[in-house]
């Protein structure tokens, strides 16, 4: 056994004094020191260190020692490292020194280290082997001999030994797992022989398990006798050896197969739609379905609130690629199409990856596809949700949407992409394309040739582009295998798109119809990156290959789709040559094409060496072993055929272009290659003596296995086959995708081992996960250093540059993630951060797909008769070769087994389960020129037998295997659970079939069972197995097992399969523990995709001893010398171990599982309690009438009593019984349980009616309570997943802050509920009290309250806005409490969301606690200090919770007593009521073949209701010894007895939200039917028109009988005038559980008492008399009630008010609050409490049988029950709808301003309007009203004093005004709309003759709108502009407003201009008083306005010419005048100057 051993002596120089620890890695696999403790500057360790490898130590290895400062609570602090390589050691093995540390810098410091390190190789030399070259030398077998002689016999040989370390490494993974557990990175070994190329170093190494780790794992209680895996697939996949891959479990192809998808779509309302006043109607589009609104006219932001839904039933991929689309049309009508405003695209696959698969409301931004220049077009608000099968959406709670409209913040956009999207150009280049198929028969051909004359190929192709809703086409080249388009195709859309693909798919023209030839989608995500050093899409220019369906044409082809691209292609089709640009637009630029129409262009041709140089490939691949093959074949002879591309493809391959070109560059002789018969060689020596392919195996003639497969007879003999290709080298595209695979693999196995270990409740699941996480990080890192050194190749494309840095960017970050997280794993956290981890699977298996192909993947197919039956496909970057290990593929060398499955639809469904053939296939591909080590991963031991004549160059045609081992393999059958129901009666008939190597076994027929225990071994003598024993060791074939269900008449039906790997000794090995006898594990059974149950069971493989004179002849006839006496080791003569005979006499010749390898098993008792039957359905037609319960567990079981007429009296008459069983200690090996139903029919005639498997049993394991527990709530009564009730996570909805407490409350805490005076809020106080004494506690809480007060009486005048009113007790009623309670929901969402963040920040702080690493033996430290550091935090969180309450700026809310609205139904919050009585399905007939069991809800035949304990058998006393205990009824004690009961039920129906539309017109008329047992209430008078949220607020009194009518089920209907009337979805009920349930759902327990009002107490007995019997049932101390509003029940004291009012105001003393606050509270009480139902509303979801799985809607209601032999209860709660309340809105216009100026006049040129106003409230058609036209205003002012009046119907909680209309002339009844308040003015330009004009408009919403200005100057845009931040009035609160307000239009440049503004008055009047105050419309008596002073110009001009003029020049011009006239003036004095001047002069001359 080669091992590495380090010896770590001492540190030395260390500063300080402290605590030390060491950490030593080697190969990724660190080992950590004890803790050398205090010491100073020397820290002796004196500690040795143990690698056990399986690889030989490579020169290059590191060993690393880090040595840390070690800290209890904090992170350990690195000292200093030292590194050193291995390679001394690798040649000398033995090596010691001293050397000084580095540290983080690299600088060395003082700190120095003493090692010693040992190497001890496996042939105990130190460096003979180091390289063995000589061994690749084929021919030199005698050199090679000595050493294999030694492999076979000595006992030491290649790691067949048995040092502990080996027997650890192939053993039961329980070991292995239990190993991972405890250590962080244990890794499995991957044992390689001696042999193998030393290049693949780091591989982690086995741990030895040294006395400490045993220490450590019986501390994590893991060394249990036994301890089982739940090893399922990973017992196989994990991969022991590195000469075999892992196979794939899952047989079925699960892609192209249709789904029911369902999209549905709100559009709610629409804003800031560009156009003036347009009547806009919003179109749906999904695919190619179309749906409209309705048209609102008149308006820019029309409120629709229509619903619509599209079913679709195709597979995802179809589904995801559809575009929804979203446009807005204006003036739609019957006779025209309308004018498209905007539209907004996207794909359904981008709704369905946001979380919870939907938007909910958003605002989809709309665009001009005609015009790209032009910006936002509006928006339109919508909800889209796309809800697959089994998908269950989370609606948030559809009730009063008062969201502030924040458009920008809610954008229609998926996360991380900007609100401002550019316009993009998609450049998608067509270059040319290869390898076409035929696409015609050869008749045709023939045909053609005898018109034309001329012999053309047989295909016409074009390319197709598709993206985001649009086409493009290129141009056809016709006649062309190998076309040249040099074409691309643009696409305009925004950027980023919000469509993911785009489909390129290469078409064949024809007369007729196109064909599809192939298909392939470029996905956008995967070739850009939208990070801050991403890089816009870019592909190529690169080769991409389409497959599809074979090649063969014909005319029907059955397989179509697959060339669709549905489905996985079974065959090469074509490659095509394309390379994808985007280019940003920049919209501003001129010459720039507006529209978004699809452009084709000519582009360049390109280089041939653009795409990378031409290399010639190799595959290579061998044939171990085919079986499994179907007998359907037919017994002709049976060939395997290889190819890639259309290389070695025979049949259909290569299509003969009529021109032979590139006949060099195929470099196959084509014309050759087809009459090639296969694997001769007449024609082998080609020119260049290179060797042609052989792509085809001999046919052979299959052998029989069994009855239902062949096998081939390959035996020692294996037929190789091998191409040569000749592919552009693009290798390192695949290495790159190799690598993140194998990460991903990796981390995949860890993460799935993690989940076993928590699924299996080991211990230490954490540590696995930072093993894991270690693991990811060391892989991340790797990566990035292989991946550095191709960042600078040439010849790759920009997206092979940007996309190598991207990947290395993020396997960066993701490797320091991984870090960071793995420092984080706690206990409690581990499965938040394996979510996390998976996050990192996902962008791991993202990030290694690669867009970019490059060389085709590898087809096998299956020949028979030259006919193609069935094939596997296997990606060529999986078999691709490398030298660097990393890079290679993870089966490339190894030997794979592949399942050869149906093409196709074919494959769908039960044909798709059989095996078509199972291959043991080894495979190699990689250049030719590193063709040399091809044969290296096949196990040894065989000869190249060659094709004749040639020389060595060519590979082997056949292998012969002169190496034989010969094993018995005992396959050890214990037995399966939850098998696949495969006979109508629910049952099958199972047995099973192993399959190893080529023979197969099976067990006995077990019948009428889903969990047979076959308990038997199968033992398959003489299995020979080829190849060398020790790598048979390491890696033996898988086993497969099938199982089936035996049918009397006809074939055995397959219900499921699954693989296994045997543990195998070889003759040397004694056999004993740890790895014999092997121990049962799991495996899980798949059928088809679905999983069908788990098999129990063990196998090893046993080589058989030989005789020591048997080998040396063997050895002188095979290798013709001497050879002297052979020593055998010692171990060589055990034998096998000895086979018990058949023990069981009746069961005759079978084995049964040897008693090593059974489980240990001890007496358990399972008690019973049989309550009754419910729903039973009829047997054959004939009504089950005296049905009874068998119960069988392990053999052993009980009958209940006898039901003695089923429709009087389902229950049973005996409660309890029960019976004793052998079950094993393992609680994960028991047994199911079996549920059965029979009828026992006249003369003794029994027929089974149903059956159920309790497939667990450990959910009802009783364990008894634990006195010292810490928390006494949780000594719930069984381990019942539900049953630790106390503490589950019922409470956790109902308040955050209660919750969290209880779960981290030491023993003893007392919870007090105060209450002050007014109840205004509860206070949770905790105080600290031992549980056992009886304290009083009395806290003070006044002071607390009062400053709360004071805060918020502060805030208020700060607020200023809000002004609050007091709340009027009269105006509440239950409405009111409802929606305070729904806002409650809505701010609980919020914290919650709020204290998840502060839960993170929490984490850290336990981060810091739990030091880097704590092994097992530091942990009972630190105990203490975590204690008290949780009770200062739980204090500081009660702080916070308090201070919560205040600090939200919200307007205060007016005190109203609430409920709890959950948002699901009632049944998940507590558990589905089992808290004691559990109901089981019962099923009969055949499974449904769906994938899951989606149909079993068709197959429950009834139910059966009881419950079950198991213990083992001798119990303690204590339990017995209660008093008041009941030996009759065991374990089940104080269980209300199930005699027949009366009870009153009382359904309420509140409202239904998001029905699904069941009429034409996409709406529904839903009414309300109630059934329970024989009574039905129909609620169809008062069905809701056109409704799909409709609010019913109905109560229904029902009377029913316990137990015959238990499932009440309330359905909603559609009313239909005509025709019966549909169903839209219905819910259930199990009322029974809920009326018996101790969570009291009977009736829901207020959060106050009062005694009248809207929130009177419903149940008929008072909080005191409901605390009384509760004490009294469950045997506790109290009520005692003490003075001061005290109350005392089982030690615990509650304090609250002590007074009540009554109807008249008059105080009463009570203790119904003090009881009412214990009742809240119940969870507290010790033992017995638990959370009590509060008053509530549950939301239910609606489901329609025809449609399974996809909700329809939802329903919120609840119901009360009240027994009718208690007081009757008081009338039921009025939930009424709200009427709506009528109110008046008076509009006074009073004056406009600046009203934009339309018209010209005819004679003057001037300008002016005649301005009237328009107001309506509700709509334009139903109440627009107009005031009078002011004629010629001239200056845009208009005086009118005219009054609109708007009467309106107003709910006031919702804010929506109702109105009833009818929808169309022809419908039936009225439909009731609700809009919001907004009341629209507008202004208007009248004309005589033509249409009147618009000039602007504005619109109120009553409820938010801003004030208006004081005068009409102040009056500006700013108003409506900054709507957000002015502040805002309600005219339901100001009752008068009066102000300016703007009118506003938008221009050409969709900017907003102010078009006037008017100044209005708004007063609102209720009805009443609109009564007793009337007033008149427009100017009308009562009230009548004035006449408006308007200007005389306002009459027709010509009446005073002059006046007018006067008016027109004056008012217009008077400045113009006036200037005019200053002028003259001046000019005149000027004149008169100039005109004096010289006869002045001459005066003054002359001196006149």
């Amino acid at each position: 056994m080669m091992s590495l051993v380090v010896h770590l002596k001492t540190v030395a120089h260390l500063r300080g004094k402290g605590d030390r620890i060491a950490k030593v890695t080697f190969r990724g696999l660190p080992l950590y020191s004890r803790v050398a403790e205090n010491c100073g500057e020397v820290a002796h360790f004196n500690e040795t260190f143990r690698w056990p490898i399986a690889s030989r130590l490579d020169q290059n290895e590191m060993l690393e020692v880090q040595v840390y400062n070690y800290s209890k609570v904090f992170t350990n602090r690195l000292v200093g490292t030292f590194c050193m390589v291995l390679q001394k050691v690798a040649e000398e093995g033995h090596l010691e020194l001293t050397d000084t540390l580095i540290d983080d810098n690299n600088m060395s410091i003082k700190t120095s280290v003493t090692i010693d390190i040992r190497y001890q190789p496996m042939d105990g030399t130190g460096g003979m082997w180091s390289d063995g070259e000589f061994l690749d030398v084929p021919d030199d077998r005698d050199g090679m001999f000595a050493f294999e002689t030694d492999s076979l016999l000595s006992g030491q040989s290649h790691g067949s030994g048995t040092s502990p370390g080996r027997s650890l490494q192939g053993s039961i993974p329980t070991f292995r797992k239990a190993g991972r557990g405890v250590f962080s990175a244990m890794k499995l070994g991957k044992a390689k022989s001696s042999k193998d190329d030393h290049k693949r170093g780091d591989e982690p190494a086995i741990l030895e398990m040294e006395d400490l780790d045993k220490k450590a794992m019986r501390l994590a209680g893991m060394l249990e006798p036994d301890t089982i895996s739940l090893a399922s697939v990973t017992a196989v996949t994990t991969n022991v050896s590195n000469k075999r891959s892992k196979p794939d479990i899952k047989m079925e192809p699960s892609s192209g197969r249709p789904v029911d998808y369902q999209i549905s779509i709100t559009v709610i309302e629409a804003r800031q739609l560009i156009g003036l006043n347009m009547d806009p109607v919003v179109c749906v589009e999904v695919g190619d379905d179309k749906k409209y609104t309705s048209m609102k006219e008149s308006t820019n932001c029309p409120y629709y609130n229509e619903y619509f839904v599209f079913d679709f039933h195709v597979p995802p991929d179809v589904m995801f690629d559809k575009i929804i689309k979203l446009s807005v049309i204006h003036s739609k009508n019957l006779l025209r199409s309308g004018t498209l405003v905007g539209t907004f695209k996207m794909d359904v696959g981008t709704v369905y990856s946001q979380p919870e698969h939907q938007f909910y409301h958003k605002w989809a931004i709309l665009s001009d596809p005609d015009d790209i220049t032009a910006g936002c077009k509006g928006y339109v608000k919508c909800d889209i949700a796309v809800v697959g099968k089994g998908d269950n959406i989370k609606t948030p709670h559809k009730a009063n949407e008062t969201d502030e409209d924040d458009i920008e913040g809610n954008l229609l956009l998926p996360e991380g992409i900007p609100a401002e999207r550019q316009w993009a150009r998609f450049y998608v280049k067509i270059h040319r394309a290869e390898g076409l198929p035929k696409m015609n028969t050869s008749i045709m051909a023939n045909v053609k040739k005898a018109f034309i004359g001329e012999n053309r190929d047989l295909v016409d192709p074009y390319v197709q582009v598709q993206f985001s809703g649009q086409k493009g086409k290129t141009s056809v080249q016709k006649s062309s295998y190998e076309p040249i388009w040099n074409e691309q195709v643009i696409f305009t859309e925004l950027f980023p798109p919000l469509c993911k693909r785009i489909k390129v798919q290469i078409r064949d023209s024809d007369k007729v119809n196109d064909v599809a030839i192939g298909t392939h989608f470029i996905d956008l995500r995967k070739i850009s990156n939208d990070g801050d050093k991403g890089f816009l899409p870019t592909l190529g220019p690169a080769w991409v290959n389409m497959y599809g369906s074979t090649r063969q044409y014909t005319l029907m082809d059955e397989h179509q789709d697959l060339n669709d691209g549905l489905g996985e292609g079974v065959s090469f089709r074509a490659r095509l040559l394309i390379s994808v640009a985007v280019e940003i637009l920049d919209t501003t630029s001129p010459e720039i094409i507006c529209s978004t129409d699809v452009q084709v262009e000519p582009v360049s041709n390109i280089s041939e060496s653009a795409t990378g140089k031409m290399e010639e490939f190799f595959l290579f691949g061998s044939f171990l072993e085919a079986t499994m093959i179907d007998r359907k074949i037919g017994d002709k002879p049976i060939s395997f055929e290889i190819t890639i591309g259309n290389y070695g493809n025979h049949i259909d391959g290569v299509s003969k272009s009529s021109s032979v070109k590139k006949k060099k560059k195929e470099g196959e002789n084509q014309e050759e290659e087809n009459e090639l018969i296969q694997n001769s060689s007449e024609d082998e020596a080609d020119e260049d003596a290179d060797l042609t392919s052989v792509s085809s195996t001999p046919p052979m003639k299959p052998f029989i296995t069994d009855r239902n497969y062949f096998h081939l007879p390959y035996f020692e003999k294996k037929p190789c086959v091998y191409i040569k290709s000749w592919w552009q080298d693009q290798r390192r595209r695949l290495y790159n995708s190799n690598m993140m695979d194998k990460i991903a693999d990796k981390l995949e196995e860890g993460l799935n081992d993690v989940q076993e270990v928590i699924k299996t409740e080991k211990a230490f699941p954490e540590r696995r996960l930072r093993g894991v996480l270690e693991e990811l990080s060391i892989g991340c890192s790797r990566y990035v250093t292989l991946a550095n050194k191709d960042v600078n190749l040439a010849g790759r494309t920009k997206l092979d540059r940007e996309r190598l840095k991207s990947c290395m960017r993020e396997m960066d970050s993701m490797g320091q993630q991984a870090k960071q997280i793995r420092t984080q794993v706690k206990k409690n956290t581990v499965k938040e951060k394996l979510k996390l981890a998976q996050n990192f699977l996902q962008r791991l298996r993202f990030l290694a797909d690669e867009p970019q192909h490059s060389i085709p993947d590898v087809f096998i197919w299956m020949m028979s008769n030259n006919k193609r039956i069935a094939y596997a496909r296997i990606p060529s970057k999986d078999i691709l070769y490398s030298v660097v290990d990393e890079e290679t593929g993870k089966d490339c060398g190894k030997v794979k087994a592949v399942f050869l499955k149906l093409p196709g639809k074919k494959g769908f469904g039960p044909a798709g389960w059989t095996v078509q053939a199972k291959l043991e296939l080894y495979l190699w591909l990689g250049l030719n020129k590193s063709r040399k080590n091809f044969l290296h991963g096949l196990p040894n031991g065989f000869e190249e037998i060659r094709a004749t004549k040639m020389g060595h160059g060519l590979p082997p045609v056949t292998l012969v295997y002169d190496m034989k081992q010969v094993f018995q393999l005992r396959a050890h059958m214990y037995q399966a659970r939850s098998l696949f129901a495969a006979d109508s009666s629910g049952l099958s008939d199972p047995f099973a079939r192993v399959f190893f190597s080529s023979q197969s076994q099976v067990t006995e027929v077990l019948n009428e069972t889903l969990c047979p225990t076959w308990d038997q071994l199968l033992v398959f003598d003489d299995v020979e197995l080829f190849g060398e024993a020790t790598e048979l060791r390491d890696d033996p074939p898988i086993i497969v097992v099938e199982f089936y269900d035996q049918d009397t008449v006809g074939k055995a039906e397959f219900i499921g399969r699954t693989f296994a790997k045997p543990t195998i000794k070889m003759r040397d090995e004694p056999y004993g523990p740890p790895r014999f006898p092997p121990q049962l594990e799991y495996y899980q059974i798949y059928r088809g995709n679905s999983i069908a149950g788990e098999l129990l069971a063990a196998f090893e493989l046993l080589q058989i001893p030989f005789d020591a004179e048997e080998i040396r002849r063997a050895l002188i006839a095979v290798h013709d010398f001497a050879v002297p006496q052979i020593k055998v080791g010692q171990g060589g003569r055990a034998d096998l171990p000895p086979l018990e005979g058949p023990t069981d006499s009746e069961r005759g010749p079978i084995l049964p599982v040897p008693l090593g390898i059974r489980p240990v098993l001890s007496r358990y008792r399972i008690e019973v309690l049989f309550w009754g039957l419910r729903d039973l359905k009829r047997i054959n037609l004939a009504q089950v009438d005296r049905p009874r319960v068998d119960i069988e567990c392990a053999g052993r079981g009980v009958q209940s009593a006898l039901i003695q007429n089923y429709k009087k009296n389902p229950n049973f008459s005996t409660l309890v019984k029960w019976f004793e069983v052998d079950l094993p200690e393992n609680e994960l090996l028991h047994p199911p349980l079996n549920i059965r139903v029979v009828d026992c029919r006249a003369f003794g005639r029994y027929i089974l009616v149903g059956s159920h498997a309790v497939s667990t049993l450990r959910h009802y394991i009783y364990s008894p309570p634990d006195k010292s527990c810490n928390n006494w709530a949780t000594a719930a009564k069984l381990m019942n997943g539900y049953m630790v009730l106390t503490n589950g996570c019922s409470q956790a909805r109902s308040s955050p802050s209660l919750s969290s407490r209880t779960f981290s409350r030491p023993a003893g805490d007392v919870s007090v509920s105060l209450e002050a005076e007014p109840p205004i809020r509860k206070m949770d106080t905790v105080v600290k009290l031992d549980a056992m004494s009886d304290a009083v506690v009395k806290v003070d809480m006044n002071e607390d309250e009062s400053d709360k007060e004071k805060k918020k009486k502060k805030k208020k005048k700060k607020g200023g806005a809000e002004e609050e009113e007091e709340t009027d007790e009269r105006v509440l009623d239950w409405w009111s409490k409802y929606f305070a309670s729904i806002e409650t929901l809505k701010e609980n969402l919020r914290s919650q969301e709020a204290a998840q963040a502060e839960a993170e920040e929490r984490e850290d702080l336990e981060i810091a606690a739990e030091a880097a690493d704590i092994r097992p033996d530091d942990l009972h430290l630190k105990g203490s200090k975590m204690k008290e550091r949780f009770k200062e935090k739980k204090s500081s969180k009660q702080k916070r919770s308090q201070a919560a309450d205040g600090s939200e700026k919200r307007p205060p809310k007016a005190r109203v007593d609430e409920l709890v609205v959950y948002n699901r139904e009632l049944e998940s919050e507590y558990g589905n009521f089992e808290d004691w009585l559990h109901t089981f399905n019962l099923y009969r007939g055949k499974a449904g073949d769906d994938d899951e069991h989606a149909l079993d809800d068709d197959r429950i035949v009834g139910r059966f209701k009881g419950s079950l304990c198991m213990y083992k058998v001798p119990l303690s006393q204590e339990i017995t010894r209660e008093a008041g205990y009941d030996p009759n009824m065991g374990m089940f004690q104080s269980i209300p007895h199930n005699d027949p009961i009366h009870v009153l039920v009382r359904v309420y129906v509140v409202r239904a939200t998001d029905l699904h539309p069941a009429d034409i017109n996409g709406k529904a008329d839903p009414y309300v039917v109630i059934k329970l047992g024989k009574s039905e209430v129909k609620d169809k008078e008062n069905y809701i028109s056109k409704q799909l949220n409709p609010v019913f607020g109905k109560s229904f009194d029902i009377e029913a009988t316990f137990p015959m009518e238990s499932m009440l089920t309330v359905s909603v209907y559609d009313w239909d005038l005509v025709g019966t009337d549909d169903l839209i979805g219905e819910t259930k009920i199990d009322l029974e559980n809920r009326f018996y349930s101790k969570f009291r759902a009977t009736c829901g327990i207020a959060s106050n008492y009062s005694m009248h009002g809207y929130n009177i107490w419903r149940d008929p007995m008072k909080p005191s008399q409901i605390l009384a019997k509760l004490c009294k049932e469950g045997k506790i101390d109290g009520p005692h009630y003490g003075p001061g509003g005290k109350v005392k029940v089982a030690n615990r004291i509650f304090t609250g008010p002590t007074e009540i009012e009554d109807e008249n105001g008059l105080k009463k003393q009570t203790e119904e609050h003090l009881a009412l606050s214990v009742l809240n509270h119940w969870e507290e009480i010790p033992r017995v409490g638990c959370k009590l139902v509060p008053e509530h509303v549950e939301t239910r979801p609606l489901l329609n049988p025809d449609k399974p799985g996809i909700e329809q809607g939802r329903l919120e209601m609840w119901v009360d029950m009240f027994p009718m032999d208690m007081p009757a209860p008081g009338p039921a709660i009025d939930i009424s709808p709200r009427k709506p309340k009528r109110y008046e809105l008076r509009v006074i216009i009073w004056n406009t301003d600046e009203v934009i100026l339309e018209d010209d006049d005819y004679f003057t040129g001037e300008k002016s309007s005649d301005i009237f106003v328009r107001g309506w409230l509700k709509g334009q058609q139903e109440d627009k009203q107009d005031t009078d036209v002011h004629y010629h205003s001239l200056t845009g002012e208009g005086n009118f004093n005219w009054r609109f009046v708007f009467p309106f119907d107003y709910l006031v909680a919702e804010e929506k005004i109702i109105i009833s209309k009818k929808e169309s002339m022809f419908s039936w009844d009225e439909t009731e709309y609700k809009i919001p308040p907004r009341l629209t003015m507008q202004v208007w330009d009248a004309d005589h003759f033509s249409a009147d004009d618009f000039l602007g408009a504005i619109e109120l919403d009553l409820n938010r709108f801003p004030r208006g200005a004081k005068t009409a100057k102040q009056c500006n845009l700013d108003m409506i502009r900054n709507e957000q931040e002015l502040p805002t009035i309600s005219i339901f609160k100001q009752k008068r407003v009066k102000g300016w307000w703007p009118f506003v239009a938008r221009d050409e440049n969709d900017e907003m201009e102010l078009t006037g503004k008017v100044e209005a008055e708004l007063h609102l009047v209720t009805a009443e008083e609109a009564e007793k105050s009337p007033v008149g419309l427009g100017r009308n008596e009562p009230d009548p306005l004035e006449k408006p002073n308007r200007p005389d110009t306002s009459l027709m001009w010509f009446l005073g010419p002059l006046k007018s003029l006067r008016y027109f020049i004056w008012h217009n011009y008077r400045w113009l005048i006036l200037k005019a006239l200053g002028l003259i003036l001046l000019l005149l004095m000027l004149g008169l100057f100039l005109y004096s001047i010289p006869g002045y002069l001459v005066k003054k001359i002359l001196g006149a």
